[in-house]
């Protein structure tokens, strides 16, 4: 079937896809794990760099070692595809796709900072990374490489992650239903 839909596409466009594709499936997760709901981050302006803001649908599935993002506009169109596994990192957009080194170096290049994308696996849980210290903070969440996670509100779906550093990141997840 694959390669009948294939043969709709023209000359390029077809190895694209199908280049896209046989990534895909060399980097998808192995792990059942799966958290969804709506997601946003917004960048503070710092210096000459603007406000940067980013707000979509997601599916994070997998773990920090391999694993897969989708971001999905409100109108149900699939902005962007991370894809990771222990040796890289895949971005697929509609301008094509990406490779990158590590998640952290996925985020610079898209939003212009290094954020921890690694840890949301365990923060969204409302648990701290187990690979880096953390602290309590005062009952409603802690605080871990230099983001506070807020907790409050967790019961309702609600995690909060800022990082006061400049420029001030605060990233909001609103979880379909809670994981464990």
């Amino acid at each position: 079937m694959l390669l009948a839909t294939a043969r709709h596409f023209k000359g390029g466009a077809a190895v694209l896809m199908l280049s896209v594709l046989a990534a895909c499936a060399s980097l998808s997760p192995r792990h059942g794990d799966e958290l969804s709901g709506r997601l946003a981050v917004n960048i503070e302006p710092y210096g000459a760099a603007p406000a940067r803001n980013v707000t979509a649908a997601f599916e994070l599935r997998g773990s920090p070692d391999q694993g897969e993002l989708q971001l999905t506009s409100p109108l149900g169109t699939v902005m962007a595809q991370a894809r990771w596994n222990g040796s890289e990192v895949l971005l697929i957009t509609s301008d094509g796709q990406k490779r990158f080194p590590t998640l952290a170096a996925l985020s610079q290049d898209v939003l212009g900072e290094a954020l921890p994308l690694q840890v949301l696996f365990d923060w969204l849980r409302g648990r701290p990374w187990p690979d880096a210290p953390s602290r309590a903070e005062g009952g409603k969440g802690f605080v871990q490489l230099g983001w506070n996670v807020n907790l409050e509100r967790r019961p309702e779906g609600w995690v909060t992650a800022t990082r006061a550093a400049e420029p001030v990141i605060t990233v909001r997840a609103k979880l379909s239903s809670l994981a464990p």
